[in-house]
Formats: structure tokens, C-alpha cells, sequence
């Protein structure tokens, strides 16, 4: 059986596994094997950030690129040809603290302990992505770096306040990181063909094996994945990585597409944004957000820092989660997908993909391949919203979404769809009746409104009841009308809950 070792950087050299589990975590390599113990377990779900590394691997255009990531999601093999970097690196050869850990001494922004490890790595990652000429970094883009770090026991402005100090320039020298013997070690070790490994697989009964297949060409995955229909794709492993630490799942097979350069491309042309099936959810929002500036605050709330790093607008879509926070917007937007299998493509509407509870329209052999959105077009008004118990990384109890498009004082067209009110991401045709035709004023919207309850019929859990969902999908469709009618339109600060003032914030953070 073809097996090759695992292979990274890790404290100043290359590293290798040959005998872990193919879905081992990183986090347990790390504590288990090594004996690192400063990474801590915490939710192990990718949603508390005390195990929070940083992962460095060579960019498309050259340098190091560095990821807040966490470990206890990840599945060791994904670490290939690439670096790890955790809390021990830290540590300076003289024995002095690093700018990062000072701050936080300096700041009282640490209590019991247990989570700072975690925190210390997020202000790490954004302390290196971070150029030495710029200013010190602003309160959105720090709360935005620790957003994965939901602990709270010093209370959040002492940490914030960290951020900022780590940054003053009389810290001299600045402890960056020198990259270059880094790069040199990652282009020694990347992989010219397909990284194939076999490890025994210790969680399940029987004892078998686990293979972890990454190819490094589109064909090659096409290939793979005709021959192991049955295969766990694997991309970010934000959801896959749950299977075992939660669900407590045997996998057989493992595909990883993260390897894949033609998977990793975000292309433009006059009338579509194409974004590949491996681009993070931080580079896909990113360029989703160019295109339609409305989306801005779904893509800062879309789970953490951390998880838009790893996870994969690919996956989200792919996965067919009802909650899934992507799909309501790209369903109203007219997304399309792009599925393969073998040498054959074809491309659909992502509200057909969705066929009833996390079953999509995939065949066996197939792969979904990338994520087409038409351009922005300058009759469009659109609006995503978010409701959910914490602003930051939480799961939606709605995630809404609606565009329509209005010529000669009527609306010519309308696309509503949300998350959380059925078995898949739904449109509302019924409410969309009521729209399309009729003056954009506030009987038609009320009407609409009205009509989402022939559309929906949500269940009750742990995240809201069915009549609290149907109220507020019903809101938020008079909200979108708020914003965005003809008269006296009310700007989205207006209406935003979350926009504190200054004094609120430093409040709340205390």
C-alpha cells in the first residue's frame, strides 16, 4: 500500500508522522505526541479558540502566507508542506517575552490562563500580517482578529487594549519573523505529484485504516474521485473535522482538494464572479463584498476568523446545511454551481443543488468545483441579514437575504430566500408573488410579509422557536423595505442593533 509521511515545519525544522491515524487533530498530535501542552483543548469544535496555532504555507505569488487556524479540527495530514507555528514559538532564545505576550502581561488581559495561549496566537497571526510601516491596527480589525476567542474573564477591553500595545514603536526590535529560512524549508518539501497516507484508524471498532488522498492537479482530483465515490472531500474540514470529534465517525477515505491550485482561483469577467471550490471563506467574502459592498457584515460575522481561514465557500455550499449562512445570499444573488465528474462538467442553479435535508444534487464521482455569481448591477437592491444569540461566531436562528431589481416605478423582478426556516436554504416563492408587479411601497411589502407564511414552516429548537423564526423573517423583509424604498429610505446604521456608539463599546467591552 503507498503511504508517504507526513511532512511540515515545525519549531525550526521538518517534521514527520508515519504511523498517526489519517484523522488524528492537530491538536492532539500536539499534546499527545509532542508533549507541546501549551495549545489547549477547550470545545473541540473549532468554536472557543483555545487551540488557536498559525499556519503558514507558500502564497500563489510567493512569500508566507499566515493563518489563525484551529487545531482541534484539523486532520494532521492537511498539515503537509506546509507550517505550524504554536504558542511555544514564542519563546525568544534570551529568554525575553515577545511583544505579543508583554502586552498581555502589561495590559492584565490574562486570568486563568487557560485561553490565552489562544489568544496570544490570534495577536500573533495579526501581529505578523500586519507591515511594519502601518499604523497600529484599528478596534474592527483587532475584535475581527479575536473573534475565534470567545473567553471573557478579564472582561474583552484589557485584551483589546493588548492588541493595540503590542504594536508601540518604542518596542524595539519588533520580533517579526524572519521568513525566509521558512520558505526555503516549505519549497524543499511541497509536492510535485498526489500525497497519499495510510494510518490506522484507533477511534472505531475493528482497528482499520484511514487514507488521505491530496492531489496537486484538477484532473488528478477528478480521477480520485471517480474511483473513490465514496470518499470524504475534505476541504477546510470545519465540518468533516466534527464528524470525528463530535459525531465520533469512522472515515474509510479522505479526499483533500486544499492542494489544488485551479481550485484556489477567483476569476472576473464582465458578467460573472467565479470562485473556486477551495478559495477560504475570508478570500470568497472578500471578493463577494467587492462586488456587493452589502454583504460586509455576513462576511465578518460568518462563524470567526479562525474557521474563514480554513473553511472553504466551496464547503459551506457543498455541505447543504440549512443553516449553512452562505447560501441564502448566493441563492438571491442567482448563484450557479459547477459540479465535475471524470471530464465532465455541468452547472446549475444553487437552489436546485439543494434536493432536502443535507442531500444535494451530487452524483456518485462527482465534486462540486466552484461557485458562480453574477456581477453586481446597478438597478440590484439587496440585503443579507443575521440574527443570532452572539454577534460573533454563532450559528443563525434566520439568515435572510433579498434582492429585487424595480423598472418603471414597479418591481420587475424578486429573489427572497432564507436559512433556518426549512430542511434546505429556501426561496419564498409566495412572498416573491407579491412583490413582483407591484409598486415597491408599503402595502406590497406588507403583503409579502404576510405571504411568508404560506412559504415556511420552521421547526422550534435550541436557537428559537417556529413562531419566533416567522416573526422575525416577516421583520426582516420590512426592514429590507425600510432600507431600500423609493422615499426616505433609512440607512442600515439606523436600523443596525449592533451599531454602538464609542462610549457604548468601551461599556461593553469592559
Amino acid at each position: 500500500m503507498t503511504t508517504h509521511p507526513i511532512r511540515f515545519y515545525y519549531r525550526g525544522a521538518i517534521h514527520e508522522v508515519h504511523d498517526a491515524p489519517a484523522t488524528r487533530t492537530v491538536l492532539e498530535h500536539l499534546r499527545e505526541d509532542l508533549h507541546c501542552t501549551g495549545t489547549k483543548e477547550g470545545c473541540a469544535e473549532g468554536d472557543c479558540g483555545a487551540c488557536t496555532i498559525v499556519v503558514g504555507e507558500l502564497g500563489q505569488q510567493g512569500g508566507l502566507s499566515l493563518k489563525a487556524v484551529n487545531a482541534c479540527i484539523q486532520f494532521l495530514p492537511t498539515l503537509d508542506s506546509r507550517a505550524v507555528f504554536t504558542i511555544e514559538d514564542l519563546r525568544a532564545a534570551n529568554g525575553l517575552l515577545h511583544p505579543v505576550q508583554q502586552a498581555l502581561v502589561e495590559c492584565h488581559a490574562s486570568q486563568c490562563g487557560f485561553c490565552t495561549p489562544g489568544f496570544a496566537m490570534s495577536m500573533w497571526a495579526l501581529y505578523e500580517n500586519h507591515p511594519d510601516h502601518a499604523e497600529t491596527p484599528s478596534r474592527e480589525q483587532i475584535t475581527t482578529a479575536l473573534s475565534g476567542n470567545l473567553c471573557r474573564c478579564t472582561g474583552y477591553r484589557p485584551i483589546i487594549d493588548a492588541a493595540r500595545t503590542m504594536f508601540d514603536a518604542t518596542r524595539e526590535p519588533r520580533a517579526k519573523l524572519d521568513r525566509a529560512p521558512i520558505i526555503d524549508a516549505l519549497q524543499r518539501i511541497q509536492r510535485t505529484d498526489t500525497f497519499e497516507y495510510t494510518g490506522p484508524d484507533t477511534r472505531g471498532p475493528g482497528f482499520g485504516t484511514t487514507t488521505f488522498r491530496a492531489p496537486v492537479t484538477l484532473d488528478a482530483l477528478a480521477a480520485l474521485r471517480a474511483a473513490h465515490p465514496k470518499a470524504s472531500v475534505v476541504a477546510g474540514n470545519t465540518d468533516v473535522g466534527l464528524w470525528v470529534t463530535k459525531q465520533l465517525r469512522t472515515l474509510d477515505d479522505l479526499l483533500y482538494i486544499g492542494n489544488v491550485p485551479e481550485l484556489k482561483t477567483i476569476e472576473r469577467d464582465a458578467s460573472m464572479l467565479t470562485i473556486g471550490a477551495a478559495v477560504s471563506l475570508e478570500d470568497a467574502y472578500a471578493a463577494l463584498v467587492a462586488d456587493y459592498p452589502d454583504l460586509a457584515e455576513l462576511a465578518k460575522r460568518f462563524a470567526s476568523l479562525p474557521i474563514r481561514n480554513a473553511g472553504t465557500l466551496g464547503g459551506n455550499v457543498a455541505n447543504g446545511s440549512p443553516i449553512g449562512d452562505s447560501m441564502p445570499a448566493l441563492i438571491a444573488l442567482d448563484a450557479q454551481v459547477v459540479l465535475r465528474r471524470a471530464d465532465v462538467s455541468r452547472t446549475m442553479p444553487l437552489e436546485a443543488f439543494y434536493l432536502g435535508y443535507q442531500k444535494t444534487a451530487l452524483e456518485p464521482g462527482e465534486f462540486l468545483a466552484a461557485v458562480r455569481i453574477p456581477r453586481t448591477r446597478s438597478d440590484l437592491r439587496f440585503r443579507t441579514y443575521k440574527v443570532s444569540k452572539r454577534y460573533d461566531q454563532d450559528i443563525s436562528a434566520v439568515c435572510s437575504a433579498f434582492a429585487i431589481e424595480i423598472a418603471n416605478g414597479k418591481i420587475e423582478s424578486a429573489r427572497i430566500a432564507f436559512g433556518g426556516m426549512a430542511a434546505t436554504p429556501k426561496r419564498a416563492p409566495h412572498a416573491e408573488a407579491m412583490l413582483v408587479g407591484s409598486p415597491w411601497d408599503e402595502p406590497s411589502a406588507r403583503r409579502a410579509m404576510a405571504a411568508l407564511a404560506d412559504d415556511y414552516a420552521p421547526l422550534t429548537d435550541m436557537r428559537a422557536s417556529s413562531g419566533y423564526r416567522t416573526q422575525v423573517a416577516a421583520n426582516l423583509l420590512w426592514r429590507f423595505h425600510l432600507e431600500t424604498r423609493d422615499e426616505a429610505p433609512l440607512s442600515r446604521d439606523e436600523l443596525d442593533p449592533f451599531a454602538f456608539s464609542d462610549e457604548c463599546l468601551s461599556a461593553k467591552e469592559s
